[in-house]
């Protein structure tokens, strides 16, 4: 009786492991897909940069003024995010978040609106060669 006993829990074993999804594994390449457009914005110099960033900035319908500040904050999924600092009359500045896609697009943040909202942080990693001015 005790050999039934163990090949009936051995079956029951069997078929309920047959019962389980396999796990996911983690290790999946990941494909990014990135455009002419996100690959020549990390080329620029800083007063290029300025220029490409400010006019995405006029394209979502805001204004900038100078950029006195810009560079590459890092990927958020397919998009690459880019800060720009906007000096406006009076000595006001604002910070603003460039979303590059692989499609060619622009989307464009305030970057008082980015904490909270999954997004990162509006925080320069790396800088253009040059300067934001243009020298007469």
């Amino acid at each position: 009786m005790p050999r039934k006993l163990t090949i009936a829990l051995l079956a029951g074993l069997a078929v309920s492991a047959c019962n389980e999804q396999p796990q996911q594994t983690t290790n999946e390449p990941r494909i990014k897909v990135r455009s002419n457009e996100q690959e020549q914005l990390h080329k620029l110099d800083a007063f290029n940069l300025a220029i490409g960033l400010k006019r995405a900035i006029y394209d979502a319908g805001y204004t900038c003024k100078r950029v006195t500040d810009a560079g590459f904050v890092g990927a958020w999924q397919n998009l690459d995010m880019w800060m720009a600092r906007c000096a406006y009359d009076k000595g006001a500045t604002r910070d603003w978040a460039i979303f590059a896609g692989p499609d060619g697009s622009a989307q464009v943040r305030d970057c008082r609106d980015v904490p909270g909202s999954g997004l990162p942080d509006c925080v320069i990693k790396k800088r253009p060669k040059g300067s934001f001015t243009e020298t007469r």
